[in-house]
């Protein structure tokens, strides 16, 4: 099986960086792809392309191929659904969905530009096409369920659904996301991340009877509450946990983790090296290798990329920060528009656009330094490379924050200070 790579040049806002080269899942995304591709198909040559077009001037044999965009995420479900259908099918497929699946309507769609609407569908960029490259423009779309399930996390305040319904989200069983966003980021490591993996693992246990009863006895042989024992929390090598920390599943916990008195970790995905101090609270959050939170920092539905730290008192909601920055004491990152009206953010071509979502934290890039005592207000960016010292006339976050308003003057002393992400053309 040939695989074809078609090459997403975009930098998405504020880490300067393209899409395949962003953690997801704890993984970087051209390697959370070819993890998944190699486990499903004998992949014996890759290619990459820039598009289409310049791959036609290649591409002309019969192999057996799969092609797709580097910036896609999917799960082993929905390649394990697409495949089947597509053998079914017997010839050159698409991937597409209907544009009535809510799970892409509502958390997909909107900041996408990946997403091709034709005939009642979303085609989307990913093909089968077992006689070669050149059946791709006969490629008959193929329609993929995601399968979503509508769950809430908790109830709000009436005053918080007036204007837009309850607070709910759909979490498919069949994952596919295209990340054209830094939200798109957000929706994977989250929603359709560790939230949509304990849906996943909710439902399995009440479809069957033998998987409660594993999970019960397990309980009663660890001695541990059915939430906290090792059917649904696992735990890697080397690792150091207190005993008065509580650690709820579905949580995976990587190798030499150390996790302090009084810690609260309730539906996580932590990686290796990782430390979690005293006090802290982590909920439905994604922590990348090599992070460190000191006492009573405080996450939720929050991703951290690699070697990034949170220190005490800080409150990171609905947010996702980039690898090897640092966000000091007391920070809070505001989550609602008290004042009404949708959140939005920056798509790839610079418009204002619609998040559709009620709440939704800040996002900081990479290699940022963040002082203490800011509050961020809700669906802000940071800038990748930004040192950010609070001051009186400085400590609310109103904009978003460029790399031209870093504290550490970047143009009088560059040499002092290189960047390490510059924007895509350059600056």
């Amino acid at each position: 099986m040939r695989r074809i790579i078609l090459n997403d040049s975009n930098h998405i806002a504020p880490f300067n960086e393209t899409a395949r080269d962003l953690q997801v899942q704890n993984k970087p995304l051209w390697l959370w792809q070819r993890d998944l591709l190699n486990e499903k198909y004998i992949i014996d040559e890759e290619r990459e392309y820039p598009d289409i077009e310049i791959a036609k001037k290649f591409e002309d044999d019969a192999s057996p191929t799969i092609m797709h965009r580097d910036n896609l995420f999917f799960n082993k479900a929905l390649l394990d659904a697409f495949h089947e259908q597509a053998l079914a099918e017997g010839g050159p497929c698409q991937l597409a969905f209907s544009v009535e699946d809510q799970a892409i309507k509502e958390h997909v769609l909107p900041l996408s530009s990946n997403l091709i609407e034709q005939d009642g569908l979303y085609l989307a960029e990913l093909w089968y096409l077992p006689a070669g490259f050149n059946q791709y423009e006969d490629a008959k779309p193929i329609k993929i369920d995601t399968k979503p399930r509508e769950r809430g996390y908790y109830h709000i305040p009436p005053y918080m659904a007036t204007e837009f319904g309850d607070l709910i989200y759909w979490l498919p069983e069949n994952v596919f996301v295209p990340i054209d966003n830094w939200v798109h980021v957000f929706v994977a490591n989250i929603l359709f991340g560790v939230f949509a993996r304990g849906a996943d693992s909710e439902d399995a246990i009440n479809k069957s009877w033998q998987k409660k009863l594993k999970i019960l006895w397990t309980s009663i042989l660890e001695q541990k509450h059915v939430i906290s024992n090792s059917e649904v929390v696992i735990i890697g090598k080397n690792c150091n946990i207190d005993p008065t920390a509580v650690i709820h599943g579905v949580t995976t916990i990587g190798d030499n983790v150390t996790i302090g008195a009084g810690a609260v970790i309730d539906n996580c995905m932590i990686g290796d090296n990782v430390t979690v101090s005293q006090g802290c609270q982590l909920m439905l959050s994604v922590v990348g290798d090599g992070c460190f939170l000191p006492f009573r920092a405080s996450l939720f539905m929050t991703t951290l990329m690699e070697n990034t730290s949170v220190s005490q008192n800080t409150c990171l909601q609905l947010c996702v920060v980039g690898r090897d920055s640092f966000i000091g004491a007391g920070n809070t990152f505001t989550d609602f528009n008290i004042l009404g009206g949708p959140l939005r953010t920056f798509t790839l071509k610079g418009k204002l656009e619609d998040t559709n979502m009620l709440i939704l934290g800040g996002c900081v890039g990479h290699n940022c330094r963040i002082s203490s005592g800011h509050t961020f207000y809700a669906a802000r960016m940071v800038e990748s490379d930004v040192v950010l010292i609070a001051t009186e006339e400085k400590h609310i976050i109103t904009k978003n924050v460029s790399y031209e308003m870093s504290d550490h003057h970047p143009y009088s002393d560059k040499y002092k200070y290189p960047r390490l992400y510059p924007r895509k053309d350059g600056t």
